[in-house]
């Protein structure tokens, strides 16, 4: 299979995804979000046992690309819930991937870019990488990635992420419990490479089998909140906030909300 927005490469027993396109912060478009599930997808098929998300140059993911938010103004709810369904499936599809996942976040992972970061099974962080779930800033509702982040850090913690919009360090995201380990940037390889050892040591089958029992155990919840998330973010899309928080981020100004 060839891919326009991400690079796949198997070896060894890993697949490694990485988001490629430097020149917009790996900023996810329609057509990277459908790479990657399919990337995914074919992992579960595949011999590789440990799949390995990066992104190209110096940062992992900025999030959904703002631009290409802008032109879906005009389209109906119908379209807007369609949207909303395809980034839910992304991360549940990553979410609930039967083999283990291991994200390098060497620099910026924002917004979306957070959720695919911090949703692998472990999160290997550069001292310098950011994070933050921005989206009220522009007038967007984070609303598919807070239902797997109150599952990973509680309604307390998550609400001061989700309302603030606050960027916050590596160092934090460890504190947290989204990152396991903040790694000098030039050692990420190495810290990577020994985990996959480990990994790799151990059954396949018992590492399915737990990560089966793990999505299980919160399905009927998941289920719940993803639907009301789909209904809030195609809401969301239709409102002046949303089109005022997107031109002004891609006018670089600040927005005029309405009172």
């Amino acid at each position: 299979m060839s891919y326009t927005t991400i690079l796949v490469a198997d070896e060894e027993g890993v697949r490694r995804i990485t988001l490629n396109r430097p020149e917009r912060r790996n900023a996810m478009t329609p057509e990277m979000q459908e790479e990657l599930m399919l990337a995914m997808e074919e992992s579960v098929e595949s011999d590789s046992r440990v799949v390995v998300f990066a992104g190209a140059g110096d940062a992992f993911c900025a999030g959904l690309d703002l631009s290409a938010l802008q032109r879906m103004n005009d389209r109906s709810e119908a379209e807007y819930t369609a949207d909303a369904k395809r980034i839910a499936r992304l991360f549940r599809t990553l979410f609930e991937l039967p083999k283990p996942t291991i994200a390098l976040v060497q620099g910026p992972a924002i917004a979306g870019g957070t959720g695919l970061a911090t949703m692998c099974d472990f999160t290997l962080a550069a001292p310098g990488a950011k994070f933050g779930y921005t989206e009220v800033r522009i007038g967007f509702v984070p609303a598919v990635v807070s239902a797997f982040l109150t599952l990973q850090i509680g309604e307390k913690r998550a609400r001061d992420l989700l309302l603030t919009g606050r960027l916050f360090t590596a160092d934090e995201a460890l504190r947290l419990g989204l990152v396991n380990e903040v790694v000098e940037a030039e050692k990420l390889e190495t810290r990577c490479a020994e985990l996959v050892g480990v990994l790799k040591g151990n059954s396949p089958e018992a590492l399915g089998a737990t990560k089966r029992l793990l999505a299980a155990q919160n399905k009927a919840w998941l289920n719940a909140a993803l639907r009301a998330a789909l209904a809030a973010n195609a809401e969301a899309r239709g409102t002046y906030d949303f089109r005022e928080g997107v031109a002004a981020f891609l006018e670089k100004r600040k927005p005029i909300w309405k009172t």
